[in-house]
């Protein structure tokens, strides 16, 4: 099947998975008219003054120096950060198993990573967050330069930020977080509290949870100037559909109606989980919906939902799966798989 055939296929799984527009939720109204915004750098207009001001006033949103608008995904934004505070031969602290990106940024940078391992949560089949004195344990002895953690974890699983970073302070390491799966926290008090602001590079991807297009991302700086890194490793062409639908994004997320859209999701999970009895729930990010059923295994239940009801999960293991919501999960979809969760139950029961 070619390209093109695939991606005029009709979908009819119910997507529990990024992007979280799910193919209907559009920030940017009839985006397909793709080639009308289309411009180059080199219009009349300025479009490079217009962006550089469009990303003023989304720091100014955020409260941090510098928000940086990408259109290669949270992978340049992890790349640009280490390239900004890193250099080479020095020594960079990164998670075992986190995404390739964080040990190709190292790489590109000529520093050498060094790794650290998370304990592992036996009864959901994760790995648990990384705890501020291990951190501290680790950079009394190593010269690491900087850290990078991921939180939330795919899971939801979130690390105490503010403590790890006053520990990489009291080093004088650069912290750098991988926020990709948290574009939402910081508009609704009812998820965790975010990084940005916090550590001293923040990414987030906008397609992950926010609503945005693939692969629309940001990188939030406290202090430094990303920008030199990031005209290193991205294209001179870049493009402006996606550029102003990042622009959009923010501006919704901050509005009224965004904030309020949040907190319908939230509600609704809730109410998802109340109405799932015998059900257990799990993750520090009630977005993410991490899932176990006594005596199913978690890729039991994933390939269950595939087959028999018509979802398709995020993300799954030997004891949980966890199914991806953001601002485009309807109550419809929460409610097909809260039938299906319910139904699924009742049959291990019998």
């Amino acid at each position: 099947m070619s390209l093109i055939n695939l991606l005029k296929k009709n979908y009819k799984k119910a997507l529990f998975t990024t992007p979280s527009h799910d193919r209907g939720f559009f920030i940017v109204h009839k985006f397909m008219q793709f080639y009308k915004k289309d411009i180059s750098e080199t219009d009349t207009h300025n479009p490079v003054e217009a962006l550089e001001k469009a990303q003023e006033r989304a720091a100014k949103i955020y409260g941090v120096k510098y928000t940086k608008f990408l259109t290669n995904g949270s992978t340049s934004g992890i790349i640009a950060a280490v390239l900004s505070c890193v250099e080479k031969d020095d020594k960079v602290l990164i998670w075992k198993n986190a995404h390739k990106c964080h040990k190709n940024a190292v790489e590109l940078a000529g520093a050498e990573p060094v790794f650290y391992d998370l304990p592992y949560d036996e009864n959901w089949g994760i790995h648990k967050p990384l705890e501020p004195k291990k951190l501290e344990e680790v950079l009394k002895d190593d010269g690491i330069k900087a850290v990078i953690v991921t939180s939330p974890s795919y899971e939801g699983i979130v690390s105490d930020i503010k403590s790890l970073s006053q520990v990489c302070a009291s080093y004088n390491v650069k912290f750098i977080v991988d926020e990709a799966h948290g574009a939402l926290y910081p508009f609704s008090k009812e998820l965790p509290e975010t990084s940005v602001g916090i550590a001293d590079f923040t990414v987030q991807s906008l397609h992950k949870t926010a609503g945005g297009l693939n692969p629309t991302a940001l990188l939030h700086s406290k202090e430094i100037n990303p920008q030199s890194a990031l005209d290193k490793i991205n294209t001179t062409s870049p493009s402006y559909p996606l550029l102003m639908s990042i622009e959009t994004n923010i501006n919704y997320l901050n509005s009224q109606k965004g904030k309020k859209k949040i907190s319908k999701l939230i509600e609704d999970i809730k109410d998802l989980r109340k109405n799932c009895n015998g059900v257990e729930f799990g993750g520090d990010d009630i977005t993410k919906i991490l899932v176990k059923i006594q005596h199913l295994a978690g890729t039991e239940l994933s390939e269950i939902l595939y087959n028999d009801f018509n979802i398709e999960d995020e993300k799954t293991n030997s004891v949980s799966t966890m199914l991806l919501t953001g601002l485009g999960t309807s109550d419809k979809k929460l409610k097909k798989l809260e039938y299906a969760i319910k139904k699924i139950s009742e049959r291990v029961k019998k």
